[in-house]
């Protein structure tokens, strides 16, 4: 396929929402209509308007000063795994099915040449899935946890950072002020990015992230430390999926509905009752959740989310499907999507920001 036969390509945003997800829609769009004269068909809440046949043609107006914009103008869902689909039974209880082959369908009766998908891991795994049944289809790589391979950073993270490392200077008054222990929950289901980059950037004296096993007598005598040489307060971040010394998980509920049915969350509780029981001192949580998710995207996020919306009209009107775009140094360029989703992206022990968190005195609570 080359530019003059992209006539009618589909966008999607899969998964969690997060800051830029407009931002890309926008700038595939734009240059498919405006440079490719194609008609763009926004198909609503991910994967779960494919399958439902809930899509519109989008406006050149519709997809104008939505850059700043948090959130997506399309709706988006983490359920709606084509291969592992929620739908009521007979019992009105619901039931697990494959309703991939009315996503297929769907696809070709909206005569789809191109579909785009936004998303994180789940996203990528599904759009490989897909394309393995003759779909064309072009990934861009959204999520806040940044634990995508291929690409060095994925969009939605620089700003859910800024949110965490606001939130660590707004506790660090409270915490000097009332001579307390705080513990800030942040994301993180398997890779610890968000707590190193916030902790690293806040000045978190402690960083606890699911790469790095911690113990609770090295917390115990971390806080001790500072306490006992004048420091009367410490931050510790700690990623929601991080485990507890005993290799559990804490975890909220079980969700069927989602292919990945745990959801984490209650960490920041565990381990903020723990020093207490431990040191004796009095001890805070604060647990951010999805004030992370929230809001307007940060400078840099609105450049990536440009440049990978860009890319990614390009790869389909070149014909270069089954790719996810990705930034590799400071080249835009496409990769195999079964190559991004081979491994998660995870914290490497020896990375430089842990090794600069060390330096200036960081603990991970591992010695």
């Amino acid at each position: 396929m080359n530019g003059k036969n992209l006539m009618r390509i589909g966008i999607l945003t899969g998964g969690g929402d997060c800051p830029g997800l407009n931002a890309v829609i926008r700038a595939v769009a734009k240059p498919a209509m405006n440079e490719y004269g194609a008609t763009v068909i926004g198909i609503e809440d991910g994967f779960e308007g494919l399958v439902e046949d809930r899509m519109h043609e989008l406006s050149n107006r519709e997809v104008s000063g939505i850059i700043n914009l948090g959130g997506t103008i399309l709706g988006t869902s983490n359920k709606g795994d084509p291969w592992h689909y929620p739908t009521e039974g007979p019992d009105g209880k619901t039931v697990i099915v494959d309703a991939s082959a009315r996503a297929i369908k769907n696809y070709k009766r909206w005569g789809l040449d191109a579909m785009i998908a936004i998303g994180g891991e789940g996203t990528m795994h599904i759009s490989h899935k897909l394309a393995q049944y003759g779909l064309n289809i072009v990934g861009v790589p959204k999520t806040i946890d940044n634990d995508l391979d291929g690409t060095d950073v994925t969009f939605g993270y620089d700003s859910a950072v800024g949110v965490a490392t606001e939130a660590i200077d707004r506790l660090h008054t409270t915490a000097s002020s009332h001579h307390r222990i705080m513990v800030i929950e942040v994301m993180g289901r398997y890779a610890g990015w968000i707590a190193l980059g916030a902790g690293l950037a806040g000045g978190a004296d402690i960083i606890l992230i699911p790469e790095i096993p911690f113990n609770w007598e090295a917390l115990f005598r971390k806080v001790i430390e500072r306490s006992t040489h004048g420091k009367r307060f410490s931050i510790v971040c700690v990623a929601e999926g991080c485990k507890c010394p005993d290799g559990s998980e804490v975890v909220q509920e079980l969700d069927e509905k989602r292919t990945d049915a745990k959801r984490l969350g209650g960490i920041g509780e565990v381990i903020a009752d723990e020093i207490s029981r431990g040191t004796e001192l009095e001890t805070r949580v604060t647990v951010l959740g999805h004030l992370q998710r929230g809001g307007s995207p940060s400078a840099s996020d609105r450049i990536l989310a440009t440049n990978f919306g860009a890319l990614a009209v390009q790869l389909c009107a070149e014909g270069k499907f089954g790719q996810m775009v990705a930034l590799r140094g400071d080249q835009y360029v496409g990769m195999p999507i079964s190559d991004c989703i081979a491994k998660l992206k995870t914290v490497p022990h020896d990375h430089r920001w842990v090794q600069a968190a060390k330096a200036v005195g960081t603990s991970f609570g591992d010695e």
